[in-house]
């Protein structure tokens, strides 16, 4: 069993003899390379257009690269232990220079967004947004680049609860459920009783809950238990510390509100207006997390978040000035990854069947001998 607290933060199994013995034996992919990419353009074009109808969104241009100084970069974690891509612009022979980093995800960009283009209460964006995650370990569904549909929505003072926040995740459900139908549809090899089909609906579990469940495991194990059982969860309240003493798994300080105080549907105290989406892998037999997402901090909340996590400096920057003085829209938003969709509706083994990034010759070794077909 590993350490809960190596268990926070740093996704990826970390051990590529692990990784050998973790990977199915008996693989062999329901389509060949070019269905896979047929596959892959009818899944993007029916999540695209469902995600707009469900949330009333409109595609807007996204950023590959940030100012520095802007504090738009999404750290990912609290611990600092995933640090972006950066690179100095020796702009006008130095004399007006930019420092810029490869942004890791466009979680503060989006909330920015919202005010540059115009939205109003209930009107929203979402972006086709690529990145570069340096940190990972290189796995089977961990890769250095990252593809997200990330998206974000204006919302009322009254909308942030756990009901509003329950009726937002149900519909995201709706779209991916409806995209595997329609997948299979277009290509009725991929339904077969060796690979179930996602549920029709999700479970919806506090991350306290889950750790009463199962108090001695880590993080992952527990999800992983979860899933076994519910084959589809979302885990509400990421980021608070639980009564073991750390929280399910590590959140920055500056996008969801994990500190807010909430009340189960049965009136048990909880915390946090965020989650994750995580369902059962059949092909790979793990968790296979499709998204997280939350309601986002309002300036009360902010600052309380960024005492926890001793990070108050980041008050100077724009973004979070925004906030604090509430020149941006209160909003709702999460990150659904492309390619980690793709490869659970097309019953692939590993995110290289589906996407293109670079990878360790170990693990294509590894790869090869399994009868996984890695793009290059």
């Amino acid at each position: 069993m590993s350490d809960k607290k190596a268990d926070l933060a740093g996704p990826g199994i970390g051990d590529y003899d692990e990784l050998e013995k973790i990977l199915p034996q008996d693989y062999g992919s329901l389509l060949d390379p070019k269905e896979t990419q047929e596959a892959i353009t009818a899944l993007k074009n029916y999540i695209e257009e469902n995600l707009c109808k469900e949330l009333n969104l409109i595609r807007v241009t996204v950023p590959l690269i940030v100012d520095v100084e802007s504090g738009l970069n999404d750290l990912l974690d609290r611990d600092g232990s995933r640090t972006p891509v950066q690179f100095h612009i020796s702009n006008d022979y130095d004399k007006n220079p930019i420092d810029a980093q490869v942004v890791q995800a466009a979680t503060k960009w989006k909330r920015m967004a919202l005010k540059q283009f115009g939205m109003e209460v209930g009107e929203g964006l979402y972006t086709d947004m690529h990145a570069v995650r340096k940190d990972y370990f290189l796995d089977h569904d961990h890769s250095a680049y990252v593809d997200q549909w990330d998206w974000e929505l204006v919302i009322t003072n009254e909308q942030r609860n756990l009901e509003y926040l329950t009726e937002v995740v149900e519909k995201l459900w709706k779209v991916l459920k409806g995209a595997e139908i329609h997948v299979q549809k277009l290509f009725p090899q991929l339904k077969t009783e060796k690979y179930p089909d996602l549920p029709e609906k999700l479970t919806f579990l506090h991350a306290e809950d889950i750790l009463d469940m199962y108090p001695d495991l880590p993080r992952k194990e527990r999800e992983t238990e979860i899933a076994k059982k519910y084959t589809a969860v979302f885990i509400y309240g990421i980021g608070w510390t639980l009564k073991d003493g750390y929280p399910h798994e590590l959140r920055a300080p500056d996008y969801d509100d994990w500190v807010i105080e909430t009340q189960s549907q049965d009136g048990r105290p909880m915390h946090g207006l965020n989650g994750d989406i995580l369902v059962w892998n059949p092909v790979t037999e793990r968790r296979h997390e499709l998204t997280s997402m939350g309601i986002r901090v309002n300036a009360e909340t902010l600052k309380k978040q960024l005492e926890i996590t001793g990070q108050l400096d980041f008050l100077n920057f724009p973004y979070h000035q925004a906030i604090i003085n509430n020149h941006i829209p209160l909003s709702i938003g999460g990150g659904i990854g492309q390619s980690r969709t793709f490869m659970l509706l097309l019953k692939k083994a590993h995110l290289g069947e589906v996407s293109i990034s670079v990878w360790p010759k170990v693990l294509k070794d590894i790869c090869k001998k399994k009868n996984i077909h890695i793009l290059e």
